[in-house]
């Protein structure tokens, strides 16, 4: 059974209702939007379907033109003071039943004058309506289905739009704790190549900044060193370099040194 009902004029505005029709169906399922000319079936007695689906919709939308109450019927007078007529006999029934009524004023259309109105079309005039302009067509049709989404629960459940922003959500969800990891082994792997490029921070128990020369490392942060035992020197002096947790030792043999102090 459809949930929403779309009513229209013919010789009003019937392009505004079938690209309605077309976007709410595409939204929401095409068993839940009746559109006369799509949703009645070849040889099927029109009068009794459009009876049936607007005694058991949800929600009637009454899509008004600028020329929705100037058509004139068979005898030339204006159609919609005529008790047959379809337009008129849907949305009292709608207005009867108590479901929702949101008539969608569209282009020049800005309001609905009750002094054209029948007695008992008189509180269609009083509904909050929406507007669709087809230089704003995209937008206009995306509140309207918004509104039904929002209205209608049953609407929402289905609602395709909604869905594919939740899968898109999730998707990205997903992606980001995989990103984050690649980010923190592209960090780590930076940090590597500077260490091995000279220059590097190491964090924790090895806090501090060094400086990788071809000589060795030399520490010059705050916390514990750790070097391995380094030689220098040439044919005058051996540069000795050690150290542990509590600091670094330096001692220089010199061969002179020790000369001189053999000879003491």
């Amino acid at each position: 059974m459809p949930d929403v009902f779309i009513n229209y004029r013919t010789g009003d505005e019937e392009s505004a209702a079938t690209m309605i029709a077309r976007e709410l169906a595409r939204r929401f399922g095409d068993e839940r939007i009746f559109f006369a000319s799509n949703s009645i079936e070849p040889g099927s007695r029109f009068p009794a379907e459009l009876v049936r689906a607007v005694e058991e919709c949800e929600a009637l939308l009454a899509v008004i033109g600028p020329r929705w109450a100037e058509v004139r019927g068979p005898d030339g007078s204006p159609a919609l003071k005529a008790a047959q007529d379809w337009t008129r006999r849907e949305i009292q029934t709608a207005l009867d039943r108590g479901v929702l009524v949101i008539p969608v004023l569209v282009g020049k259309a800005t309001r609905i004058d009750r002094a054209v109105l029948p007695d008992d079309l008189l509180e269609l005039a009083d509904c909050q309506y929406r507007r669709f302009d087809h230089r704003n067509a995209e937008s206009d049709l995306t509140a309207l289905g918004d509104t039904l989404a929002r209205l209608l629960p049953e609407l929402g459940a289905v609602d395709r739009d909604a869905r594919a922003v939740r899968e898109r959500s999730e998707v990205k969800s997903r992606e980001n704790p995989a990103r984050d990891t690649g980010h923190t082994r592209v960090r780590t792997r930076d940090v590597e190549q500077r260490v091995r490029g000279g220059i590097g921070t190491l964090n924790g128990d090895l806090s501090g900044t060094f400086v990788n020369e071809p000589q060795g490392p030399v520490n010059t942060g705050g916390g514990h060193q750790y070097n391995a035992p380094h030689f220098e020197g040439d044919n005058t002096g051996v540069q000795f370099t050690a150290g542990d947790s509590s600091g670094t030792v330096h001692q220089r043999f010199e061969r002179e040194r020790r000369h001189s102090d053999d000879g003491r």
